[in-house]
């Protein structure tokens, strides 16, 4: 894969992530019953800063999980979907659920992750926020919070990196070869 441009940088992130959870705040009128899950593995870590933020804005910690969706994907082999390393700790009964994704493409992982939350209780509502809306959607899915829109061709990779992981923070598009 060849790189071909950088389309947020750490500081252009730390923003998109400041004002989704402001967004988030507002429509739910602050942070009460809000529950914070991350889909694996870099939808985690965005969603424990958004989780950061809430505190530092309202002063109230709210509850955060990491979500593993491989067994509820339709792209995999029964085999292939025994892991299950969601670390959820909480009900999610009658609680704000915000789903966080690092890029929203097909849409199939965002299903997967409905699927799983719906597993272990029935929230009051899902809502989902992603750092980078690429489009060609496969299914019905609409993201509530979007950090950045890029329209993008189908040879092309969003690869969102973030310092906890890659050591720096920054989205790219790569050209497929």
């Amino acid at each position: 894969m060849e790189k071909k441009a950088i389309i947020m940088d750490e500081s252009a992130m730390n923003r998109a992530i400041a004002r989704i959870t402001y967004e988030i705040l507002e429509r739910n009128r602050g942070a009460e019953q809000l529950c914070i899950v991350g889909i694996l593995s870099r939808g985690v870590i965005l969603a424990e800063r958004i989780a950061r933020k809430i505190y530092e804005l309202e002063h109230v910690s709210v509850e955060f999980g990491a979500l593993d969706i491989t067994p509820f994907r339709d792209d995999r082999t029964a085999e292939e979907t025994k892991s299950a390393k969601s670390t959820i700790h909480f009900p999610v009964q009658d609680k704000r659920v915000i789903i966080v994704d690092d890029v929203l493409y097909t849409g199939r992982s965002c299903r997967a992750a409905i699927d799983a939350i719906l597993a272990i209780g029935r929230p009051q509502c899902m809502q989902l926020a992603v750092l980078v809306d690429r489009g060609h959607r496969e299914l019905p899915i609409r993201p509530d919070y979007i950090g950045k829109n890029v329209p993008t061709a189908q040879s092309e990779t969003v690869q969102v990196s973030v310092q906890e992981i890659d050591g720096t923070d920054c989205v790219a598009i790569y050209q497929n070869s």
